[in-house]
């Protein structure tokens, strides 16, 4: 079977060619619907309105939330779907539906084993990645989340060009892309031989991909997910579309058919899905009046989340029934970002996600110089804070000394050694020689700044935060440097210079989304199911609520909900 090109494909169809499924979005959610449908055999469409798939999965640790599944037991936990629904129970409660929870966790692992058995994708259990909010009942230190395994697209071809390039700040050496395990080996490669070799085998993997290919070949984390899933997809001969809009969706009743009006580069046809429309566009992020309407006001634009989720197609869909979900905690999942002016022009927004924050010899303050939070909290939980906090938590600083520089890094500025030089120039780094001087340099009381420090030295001298906690629990410690005790979240701040960089709030994937159910068809706000419309991915409303109970929760039910939309379509 011929698949269409996925740059001009539109002039090759007929109008009203016809698909069983047709799947609108082409990040993980959607190239696993797409999966999904061709392994049940039926005719599918995948359909990306930017020039690249992967969605945001592609910039992102790729982590995959799906308990009960064959990898559980590649790990010592003992879990149970009881175990998990009460857990997410108490972490979710009422701001989603239990119904919507339990057909997930029920679903999950056979949605993992169809994807893992028929297609390229491979997961490993997390060596150790604790539920983020770990001191719930039946949480769990690990075989909940898994990892997708590195991958080399060998046989990509052209199709190597259709993957999302990664954050810039995210790779070395100009685009190679690393995993925790390359950056061990990458900071030992000095001191043992099996590290030397390591290092010394990716980067002249990645010479050589550079010189033919011109990027490299290698993925790892969110990347390797989307590579598998893109080579899976030409294996199967799955039609598919880039930067193609969908201009139209309209349901035939009288027919049984779903009709959608796709554009591409100036040429536009009318195609027919028979059994399903999946939307799986990445839910409203970039959409400015949206952003206005749903978003907190003092939230930046700035988010490391990638472009198209326009939520264009939202709009078609209300007009068929659809709407959005409510009654959740928070309307997007947060981090907390600093942003640099790049050689290009562009800006970086890197997420402060684990390297830094929890690290001992660092602490955050706001713009007053006062702690306000637990800096090992998750992502999600700390841009909460900083969204609740007021004025004083527009922005905020996180702080370390030349030690913990040194050591662990400060956003971009990488750990083992980065030149700081650069980023004091462009004021991306601040940096006094006493407390003072930088609390003058980040315009913060210094007194207020002073006792800041001086209670986390405090904390640290007697391995327990009473402030707030910091280093409490097996994901918070987790964090940290388990090289130093007793709490390897605390350490002293006390080697001159001092160093700051900028914090602000921003969101990493929208949490409010149009209602669905357990077969992830979208209802209207009467509770009827909208003939042959699904959801999944952030386009569906959040089973989580507006919640963060652990790593993936985004990724692991987009796959999952990908799953139960196939099954209920072809039925």
């Amino acid at each position: 079977m011929r698949q269409l090109n996925p740059y001009t494909g539109l002039k090759q169809c007929s109008d009203l060619t016809q698909y069983d499924i047709i799947v609108l979005g082409a990040g993980a959610g959607g190239m696993a619907a797409a999966l999904f449908g061709a392994i049940e055999g039926k005719k599918v469409l995948l359909v990306e309105r930017t020039h690249f798939v992967g969605g945001t999965t592609a910039l992102s640790g790729g982590t995959t939330w799906v308990p009960m599944t064959r990898y559980l037991h590649d790990t010592a936990m003992q879990d149970s779907k009881e175990k998990v629904m009460n857990f997410l129970d108490h972490a979710v409660g009422n701001r989603s539906k239990h119904s919507l929870r339990r057909a997930f966790v029920d679903h999950g692992a056979k949605a993992i084993d169809t994807l893992v058995d028929h297609t390229e994708v491979r997961f490993r259990a997390c060596a150790y990645h604790p539920d983020y909010l770990a001191d719930l009942p039946d949480a769990s230190l690990n075989g909940r989340a898994l990892e997708p395994l590195p991958y080399v697209g060998q046989r990509l071809g052209k199709a190597l060009n259709l993957l999302r390039h990664p954050i810039p700040e995210f790779t070395v050496l100009g685009g190679m892309m690393v995993n925790r395990e390359d950056i061990g080996h990458l900071l030992s490669r000095f001191k043992n031989a099996a590290s030397f070799l390591y290092t010394a085998r990716v980067v002249t993997q990645y010479a050589i991909d550079r010189a033919l290919y011109g990027r490299t070949r290698r993925s790892v984390m969110g990347h390797a997910l989307v590579a598998r899933m893109l080579q899976s997809l030409l294996d199967k001969h799955i039609d598919l579309l880039v930067d193609t809009e969908t201009l139209a969706i309209d349901n035939d009743s009288s027919a049984h058919v779903s009709q959608l009006t796709l554009r591409q580069h100036g040429e536009s046809r009318r195609l027919i899905a028979k059994k399903a429309v999946i939307l799986a566009s990445g839910g409203f992020a970039r959409n400015p009046e949206k952003r206005a309407a749903l978003l907190p006001s003092q939230l930046p634009n700035d988010s490391p989340s990638a472009e198209g989720h326009s939520s264009d197609l939202h709009a078609q869909v209300e007009a068929l029934g659809a709407h959005y979900g409510e009654g959740h905690d928070q309307a997007a999942f947060w981090a907390p970002v600093s942003t640099r002016l790049r050689k290009d022009g562009s800006t970086a927004v890197f997420p402060h996600f684990v390297f830094d924050r929890s690290k001992p010899g660092t602490l955050c303050v706001n713009a007053r110089g006062q702690r306000f939070v637990n800096e090992t909290v998750s992502y999600h939980e700390f841009g909460k804070a900083m969204l609740n906090g007021g004025q004083d938590t527009t922005y905020a600083w996180i702080i370390t000394d030349a030690k913990g520089l040194e050591k662990y890094g400060l956003g971009m500025v990488r750990l083992g050694g980065d030149n700081p030089h650069p980023y004091l120039q462009d004021g991306y780094l601040k940096t006094g020689d006493s407390i003072a001087q930088l609390a003058q340099q980040i315009q913060v009381d210094d007194v207020l700044l002073t006792n800041s420090i001086h209670s986390i030295n405090e904390a640290a001298n007697i391995g327990h935060d009473k402030a707030f906690g910091r280093g409490r629990t097996a994901y918070q410690k987790a964090n940290g440097d388990p090289n130093h005790q007793p709490n390897p979240t605390l350490g002293a701040l006390d080697q001159p210079p001092y160093y700051a960089v900028r914090l602000q709030p921003a969101d990493i994937g929208t949490a409010q989304g149009l209602v669905g159910n357990e077969h992830a068809q979208l209802l209207t706000r009467q509770g009827t199911p909208i003939d042959r419309l699904y959801a999944c991915g952030n386009d569906l409303h959040s089973i989580m609520g507006g919640t963060y109970p652990g790593p993936g929760i985004t990724i692991g039910p987009a796959i999952v909900f990908a799953y139960l939309a196939i099954q209920h379509a072809i039925r």
